[in-house]
């Protein structure tokens, strides 16, 4: 079970495991907005509800604009494991201006790419091959991509995430 963490300003900041977010709420420094009534934890002489979304109770700042770290897995659940030049499944990732050529290890640089389309490109450019990308690579951007831990959203977790987009 996951827990959504949220600061005093009831912005999301990370998911942690329910055993670290019970252990803020026992320690005082969390409350618990929303817990999962159907699952229990029981200790030797107390039994609590899983909680699903805890609020912070010192204000934690979240930077305006946050970085998203570039990594092989984000670029290929960004273009959801598929390739950018074919539309196949993709399992690798290629430099659209390749890094001999002075490309960069950047979002908008990044594609996934099936291992066909990625041998055959090389380190050519995408004029050179009279190639055209199926879209245009970005940072990714929302609340899943933000919040270290969010790959899956929880249901217990949607006005919570709303109220951040409100905001």
């Amino acid at each position: 079970m996951r827990t959504l963490v949220l600061n005093a300003g009831y912005e999301p900041l990370a998911v942690v495991s329910f055993k670290r977010a019970l252990m803020l709420v026992l320690n005082k420094k969390a409350t618990v907005l929303a817990a999962t009534n159907d699952q229990l934890v029981r200790s030797a002489t107390d039994e609590f509800a899983l909680p699903s979304v805890i609020l912070l109770q010192r204000y934690v700042r979240i930077p305006s604009s946050r970085m998203i770290p570039v990594t092989r897995r984000g670029v290929l659940r960004r273009d959801g494991h598929r390739c950018a030049y074919c539309g196949r499944s993709a399992n690798t990732i290629d430099h659209v201006q390749p890094r001999s050529r002075g490309g960069r290890d950047t979002w908008e640089n990044l594609v996934a790419a099936c291992l066909k389309c990625n041998n055959k490109k090389s380190d050519k450019t995408l004029d050179e091959l009279g190639w055209q990308l199926s879209f245009v690579p970005r940072m990714p951007q929302g609340v899943s991509w933000s919040v270290r831990g969010a790959e899956r959203l929880e249901p217990e977790w949607g006005e919570f995430l709303a109220l951040d987009r409100a905001a």
